[in-house]
């Protein structure tokens, strides 16, 4: 029930809301505090703010067909019309009453259930140059192994060497490449790796990388 519809807002969801929030924001920040090992605080913390922000929770609230249970007040729209902030607050609400029902265990695997996609879509879009990252979490969900990098080769004088590195994951090895610095090369060769086990294209984007030691791409 919607406060707009009561003029006891006790008898709305807002109380649910309240609960529904701190819940879903302990447990996608448990998730990915486990799902990005390698992810410094601020990376997660931006990561968090998209997945639990007003427009996902819509997003996902209308996907799951919230809107018509809804009870509204005069002068609130329907379906898809409807603000934002009403229906993440709608979807703030089921997760409260499924923790209340059955506790955390319950409301945890229903959250991760319903925003898996979406955490995978924020750190996609927050690392997407990011590709160490990127390979490092792909390595140990699917694999269970960590990447490691392999410097085959360098070239140049001291102070402008370049550098061949190839990503590793087990016992397979991945297309080198090369780049100005270790840095750099190891997030070009984690590119390679990353695009080769998922099937991405390569980017427009330009960064540090070479494609070789003369390279001027």
């Amino acid at each position: 029930m919607h406060a707009s519809s009561t003029d006891d807002r006790t008898f709305s969801n807002e109380r649910l809301e309240f609960l529904g929030d701190a819940v879903l924001g302990a447990v996608i920040s448990e998730q990915l505090f486990r799902d990005f090992p390698a992810a410094q605080e601020g990376e997660l913390t931006q990561i968090k703010s998209a997945v639990v922000s007003r427009r996902t929770l819509a997003r996902v609230s209308l996907r799951l067909g919230l809107a018509r249970f809804l009870v509204l007040g005069k002068g609130i729209a329907i379906d898809d019309a409807l603000p934002p902030s009403v229906l993440a607050a709608a979807f703030e609400s089921i997760l409260a009453a499924v923790y209340l029902d059955g506790g955390l265990e319950p409301a945890r695997d229903l959250i991760v259930r319903l925003l898996q996609d979406e955490i995978k879509h924020a750190a996609e879009n927050r690392h997407r140059r990011n590709y160490k990252s990127l390979l490092q979490h792909h390595g140990q969900s699917v694999f269970g192994v960590t990447p490691t990098y392999r410097v085959l080769d360098e070239q140049g004088p001291d102070h402008s060497k370049a550098f061949c590195v190839a990503a590793v994951i087990g016992d397979r090895s991945f297309a080198p490449a090369w780049g100005p610095s270790k840095k750099s090369a190891e997030q070009a060769a984690a590119r390679t790796a990353y695009q080769a086990l998922t099937g991405g294209r390569q980017t427009d984007e330009t960064d540090e990388t070479d494609n070789g030691p003369d390279s001027d791409e």
